[in-house]
């Protein structure tokens, strides 16, 4: 009965190293989260397929200027009491009829609608290389301020417990100087009720860091706990003119050269609406062999075909009309989404260097607001503990020295996200490329 207790609690102690090891996030930095974002994002993957789907698209629409071949066959019986009587039994009243040939259709020319439709598909193809630009931008975007939200939520988190560890340390003196005699009850208790209201405060910034470790494996599209390595600390950059950074935004935006692919696309269309109602040629044949019975007689032989066909539907009830309605306004509302779209990314220049700059300013103003703080409250502890300075001084100075950490670790973020966001607008994200 012993053995058999032993040796499960023996498995069980074996495997916990094991199943905290397993249990550990893995580490990433920014550049290798980029790549595993290009890998396996889901907004990424639809990209890709839509460029598959683009190609697919371009290739149903060329065919049309290629030859069609077509295979076909037939086994018929036919069986006519007028036409024997009519032919005076000259004429079989069943016959039997079997054929196998190869067909062949080529366009030869069809008012231009052919090659509107193979340039309309060419450059929808085209498209695609912009849609898979806008959603690596877009992933590269989300995964940096993610990235940067782990940085800040775990920042956060050491200045909460900081300020734990200080307040419970605070505690530990007061109740020594308690002992001693130099405190009294409401020392002790103002001092507990401080530690206790420090840990709301590390329980939240645990759960912030964790939501941020999730919002990052989704954009990683990945099934592991992951984590981030990095500082929230950057050197300082040249930042573009508005004027500049709008010249690089209109040449390099995806959304925009999309649109622009778009209209193109919808010129050809207005060509091909115009086409439905003009006259068409095709060359069509046929060859093959065909077998006949009929009554007592049979043969067979060789039989094909070839001609050249025109149809020219010169009214179709103004159906082609409206075609052409309707493919002239899609192209209007193009141009006009066009416009809409270019003073859209000018406003979002705009913001996105105001951002910079704002969160720069701050930057610069807090960074020695820290050391202030931190020199401040070394003195009120000091003073503290020689009797010159009271609690409140105390908890005062570090109250100016949690507000200056965070304060700073949320405009480092907010300096390095509003970067991503600039270069997001200016359509360079991730692009070596620039100019």
């Amino acid at each position: 009965m012993r053995n058999s207790i032993s040796t499960p609690l023996l498995i069980l102690t074996l495997l916990l190293p094991l199943t905290a090891q397993a249990a550990e996030p893995r580490v990433l930095t920014l550049e290798q989260a980029l790549a595993i974002a290009g890998e396996r994002n889901h907004d990424i993957a639809k990209a890709k397929e839509y460029g598959r789907l683009a190609q697919g698209k371009y290739l149903e629409e060329r065919s049309a200027a290629l030859p069609t071949f077509s295979l076909n066959g037939h086994m018929a019986r036919q069986e006519d009491e007028a036409q024997s009587e009519m032919g005076m039994g000259l004429v079989p009243e069943q016959q039997d009829s079997r054929a196998l040939s190869v067909g062949v259709s080529q366009a030869l020319f069809t008012w231009g609608k052919v090659g509107a439709a193979i340039r309309a598909a060419e450059k929808g193809f085209k498209t695609a290389d912009e849609k898979l630009r806008q959603a690596s931008q877009n992933t590269g975007r989300d995964v940096a301020v993610a990235f940067y939200d782990i940085l800040l939520a775990r920042e956060q988190r050491e200045i909460a417990a900081r300020n734990l560890s200080q307040k419970e340390r605070h505690l530990t003196a007061v109740q020594g100087r308690y002992e001693a005699g130099v405190a009294t009850d409401y020392d002790v208790l103002a001092a507990t009720v401080a530690v206790e209201n420090s840990r709301p405060e590390l329980i939240r910034a645990d759960n912030q860091l964790r939501s941020s470790r999730d919002r990052l494996r989704f954009l990683l599209a990945v099934d592991d706990e992951v984590d981030a390595v990095g500082s929230l600390e950057s050197g300082p950059a040249t930042m573009p003119s508005y004027e500049e950074a709008l010249a690089v935004a209109r040449a390099h935006r995806p959304e925009l050269a999309e649109l622009q692919r778009w209209r193109e696309v919808s010129e050809e269309l207005v060509t091909i609406a115009r086409a439905d109602n003009k006259p068409r040629l095709d060359l069509k044949g046929a060859y093959g062999y065909q077998w006949l019975d009929g009554g007592d007689a049979s043969a067979d032989g060789q039989a094909w075909n070839l001609g050249v066909f025109l149809s020219f539907p010169f009214f179709d009830g103004l159906k082609t009309a409206g075609k052409v309605a309707q493919a002239e306004s899609d192209q209007r509302s193009l141009t006009i989404d066009e416009a809409k779209m270019t003073e859209a990314i000018a406003l979002e220049i705009r913001n996105a260097l105001q951002a910079v700059n704002e969160a720069g300013e701050i930057v610069a103003a807090l960074t020695g607001t820290v050391g202030q703080a931190e020199r401040l409250l070394a003195m009120a502890e000091k003073g503290y503990s020689l009797g010159v300075k009271i609690r409140l001084d105390v908890e005062d100075a570090q109250f100016n020295l949690l507000q200056a950490q965070g304060n700073l670790a949320r405009a480092r973020r907010d300096y390095l996200a509003a970067r991503v966001n600039l270069d997001r607008a200016m359509g360079v994200l991730g692009e070596k490329t620039v100019g």
